[in-house]
């Protein structure tokens, strides 16, 4: 929802939750690895991932590297990062994180990238066009309606995601670089499914419908029509909370390390794991890290309950284990008996 350039306000969205959570999170966690974010039409799925433009923090980044490669952590270098870059004297710069598009329509060359095979053959040089995937690096990687994408680009984006690499190989020549970035997939369950293999590489999973209440609609309705009316003048309004929201971000992101769990914590993950029947140890994990980090956002450095039943709401539902041509309905009123009954 773009007007004049001016985006809509995260901030300005009116309900949705447990999208904002979900999306929120991931920002201060990208190890959460990333929302899917499910819904019918005209819900603000868009709108919100697009919003986060304003919102995002900032980082330290290596200057002139294509891939953003961040300073203090080396492990995931580029290779002219890698051979070149010295902490001491190489030049750093600061930048926001951004959302990247990768398009539905989008080639598999267009996402991984191309490599110049005449040159290589020729001067023994590799000559590397980078694609989406180069520029998501610690990035957002946004996808519309994830569920329409090529199976081939699907199958990048899984081994992307997996190994935090991209490579190339082409005629016998290969490249490698570092892609780590958290994926927003957006998606109307009336036009398709998802492929089992990506949706369990979304680490949350939301499902939004439209505003029931009457006067929810209603801001709905007053704030589209006024962002319409005076674009400027409606993002001003909202330039506090956003400076408000931005901060409690970047905080959480500053205590994420330090915050702690209790055994108890990780008996609940496990104990509603096995009565969900979920797929797997991997919503076990990703339920303790949704866990943790809400707890940052708090502004808290210790799991409580609270923490435990947002990480359930976001990390669970689609992990659940189901019958072909069976929907997965999870047992709230059982997972919230787990844990009021817990001792933490």
């Amino acid at each position: 929802m773009e007007n004049n350039g001016l985006i809509y306000p995260f901030s300005a969205i009116v309900g949705q939750e447990d999208m904002k959570k979900a999306l929120i999170l991931n920002i201060i966690n990208p190890r959460l690895n990333g929302v899917l974010i499910r819904g019918e039409k005209g819900t603000a799925k868009s709108t919100a991932v697009r919003a986060l433009a304003d919102i995002l923090p900032e980082r330290e980044q290596i200057a002139d590297c294509i891939f953003s490669c961040d300073p203090n952590d080396d492990s995931f270098w580029c290779e002219n990062c890698r051979a070149n870059f010295n902490k001491e004297t190489g030049k750093i710069k600061k930048g926001k994180m951004r959302v990247i598009n990768l398009p539905v329509s989008a080639t598999e060359d267009r996402v991984v990238g191309t490599l110049d095979i005449e040159q290589a053959i020729k001067k023994g040089e590799k000559r590397f066009e980078p694609g989406i995937l180069a520029e998501a690096n610690r990035n957002i990687l946004y996808v519309d309606e994830v569920n329409l994408l090529d199976d081939h680009v699907v199958d990048v984006l899984l081994d992307a995601a997996a190994m935090g690499v991209n490579s190339i190989e082409r005629e016998g020549i290969s490249y490698t670089h570092p892609s780590r970035f958290v994926l927003i997939g957006t998606m109307n369950p009336e036009e398709g499914d998802l492929r089992p293999q990506l949706i369990d590489r979304f680490g949350l999973v939301v499902d939004v419908r439209g505003e029931r209440d009457v006067d929810s609609r209603v801001e709905v309705i007053k704030r589209r029509l006024s962002f319409e009316a005076d674009p400027k003048k409606f993002v001003k309004e909202y330039e506090n909370e956003q400076k408000e929201l931005a901060g409690r971000m970047e905080n959480a992101k500053k205590i994420l390390n330090d915050v702690v769990y209790s055994e108890g914590c990780l008996s609940v993950a496990a104990e509603i794991a096995i009565a969900m029947k979920v797929d797997g140890h991997r919503a076990d994990i990703t339920f303790m890290k949704a866990a943790v980090t809400n707890t940052a956002y708090r502004g808290d450095t210790k799991v409580d309950k609270e923490d435990l039943f947002i990480a359930a709401k976001l990390s669970l539902p689609h992990r659940m284990r189901k019958k072909p041509f069976e929907e997965g309905v999870i047992d709230f009123d059982r997972i919230n008996d787990i844990i009021e009954k817990s001792v933490l």
